[in-house]
């Protein structure tokens, strides 16, 4: 089962949490729109059928005529969570702590009563409607719980796929080890790149490090092939200049279209990770 217990922390620390998600969220959805919103930008004539609500009075003392405000509105913006369930995310604790993660965000949006999606995908992706509320909410925790993690990671396919279903600029996260084919995962950047899209890269700290104290057997998950090999001084830094090569190129192409990219280890508690991904978007949006 997944652990949705830091749901609390994030109650606990709403206050920090939510003026860095409502900023990131808000910074490239403002448009000048009539209606009610929290600061007039301009004011015009008052002209049959408008909203008497939106006359301001005092203008009206200074000048004896009616002029009503013009407001700068939020649009709504979906978020879609894109979580990997490939084999390769049945190491350790990997898939539960990137679910988490995707809860953790569902969870903030959610509390800002905006619309959410989470798709699992692997050789194949999960698409549901994106809804608001804590009823939708407990549902996805229920998808996740159920999640079967098999075959391997099929990026170009499910991103084209998913970017077909999204009908306007949404923020979107894509959580997943990003152990695949770096073609496929910039095909898939720059499928997305149009929205504001954040890349979540979530490692055992073995995977990060390859400390395996002298002789070990490697298994590929998604593969079952087996391997005996010393983990030497050698051979570690071959395996950290080939991983730092394979983010490098992924961060280079996130670099492109302006899309986020992190690193976390599963040794990092879960509130953290989030607050480091919204606390980043602020100052860059700042």
């Amino acid at each position: 089962m997944i652990d949705t217990s830091f749901f609390k922390e994030l109650d606990r620390f709403s206050f920090m949490v939510r003026k860095r998600v409502s900023t990131a969220y808000s910074g490239s959805r403002r448009s000048i729109l009539k209606g009610r919103g929290m600061e007039p930008v301009s004011y015009r004539e008052y002209t049959q059928g408008d909203d008497f609500k939106t006359i301001d009075w005092k203008v009206y003392g200074r000048t004896e005529k009616l002029y009503v405000k013009e407001f700068e509105e939020e649009k709504s913006l979906t978020t879609h969570i894109l979580l990997d369930t490939s084999k390769s995310m049945d190491f350790r604790n990997k898939f539960k702590y990137s679910a988490m993660l995707a809860l953790g965000f569902a969870y903030l949006v959610t509390k800002d009563n905006e619309k959410f999606a989470v798709a699992p995908f692997g050789e194949d992706i999960i698409i549901t409607k994106p809804k608001r509320g804590r009823r939708f909410l407990s549902l996805t925790i229920d998808l996740l719980n159920g999640a079967q993690l098999n075959g391997k990671t099929n990026f170009d396919y499910c991103m084209e796929k998913y970017a077909n279903v999204i009908r306007s600029r949404s923020l979107v996260f894509i959580i997943s080890d990003f152990m695949a084919d770096v073609d496929a995962i910039r095909n898939s950047v720059f499928r997305l790149g149009d929205n504001e899209l954040v890349l979540i890269q979530v490692l055992d700290p073995l995977e990060k490090s390859l400390d395996l104290g002298g002789e070990a057997k490697l298994i590929d998950l998604e593969t079952d092939a087996k391997m005996d090999i010393y983990t030497s001084p050698r051979l570690r830094e071959q395996y950290l200049h080939k991983l730092n090569d394979h983010i490098s190129k992924i961060k280079e192409t996130c670099m492109t279209v302006g899309a986020d990219f992190h690193t976390v280890t599963t040794d990092k508690p879960v509130f953290d990770a989030i607050f480091e991904v919204v606390s980043r978007r602020e100052v860059k949006i700042k």
